[in-house]
């Protein structure tokens, strides 16, 4: 059976949120879902609909958002919806919400140097096999500085400082650039580079985040696997397993 995928862009123009929808929208087809592209942020106001889904992917920069839409998807994911996505369209979206920020695992800060950095991406050894077979890869874009979740788990990091500037009074960081976290029942998976379509064309990062949509996308299949476990396949649980932001029952 098919999953299905919702794709909401928008945002500011300068990392064609356009043009990045159209690579993960194929990178999802390749993959058998069945891939819902929005360029509204009024796709979020049904929550029972974003409840039916197996992933979010949101590639929306900066904005705003209304906080209800923020808890619709919060409550979606809670229940094992996956959320994935990259650089500016997940982790610089919506900038005055508390709530997106603790969900989604970090915000961007500052990319000193801006764009034409070139800077490594360290793959991490960690407990999760994502990035199992990629290599350190150089690139060539903004590189990214974070305010991150301590509860991730960081699958790639990049060391700064590259670029001089106040930050480099500091010792040296290793910066998550790929992480995952949990939501709930939901995966949530963010991969900080893409900063425009060829970053995220490239081999190494189209292939972070076609294994990051699909590993996210798992979650409410075990989410369900687990219900059935713990009620039966007739349980009286109907399906939910948290009821809002930061409520379970």
């Amino acid at each position: 059976m098919k999953k299905n995928a919702l794709i909401v862009w928008g945002g500011w123009d300068g990392h064609e949120p356009e043009q990045i929808s159209h690579i993960f929208k194929g990178i999802l087809e390749e993959e058998n879902f069945n891939v819902e592209v929005s360029n509204s942020l009024d796709s979020y106001a049904d929550a029972e609909k974003l409840k039916s889904l197996d992933l979010i992917v949101p590639h929306w920069t900066m904005g705003d958002i209304e906080k209800k839409y923020v808890l619709n998807i919060s409550e979606a994911v809670m229940n094992g919806v996956g959320l994935a996505g990259c650089h500016g369209g997940m982790c610089d979206s919506f900038r005055n919400n508390v709530d997106w920020q603790f969900m989604t695992g970090g915000n961007w800060v500052a990319h000193p140097g801006n764009d034409g950095v070139e800077y490594m991406v360290n793959i991490k050894h960690s407990t999760s096999p994502l990035l199992e077979g990629l290599s350190d890869f150089k690139v060539v874009s903004e590189q990214y500085y974070l305010h991150v979740d301590p509860a991730v788990e960081v699958l790639a990091t990049t060391r700064f400082p590259v670029v001089d500037g106040p930050h480099a009074a500091n010792n040296a960081v290793d910066m998550p650039v790929v992480w995952t976290k949990r939501w709930g029942e939901g995966y949530v998976f963010y991969n900080s580079l893409g900063h425009k379509a060829n970053i995220v064309a490239m081999p190494e990062v189209s292939l972070m985040m076609r294994r990051g949509f699909l590993w996210a996308a798992e979650g409410k299949k075990r989410a369900n696997d687990r219900l059935v476990s713990a009620y039966g396949a007739s349980g009286n649980s109907n399906g939910r397993i948290y009821t809002g932001m930061g409520d379970s029952q």
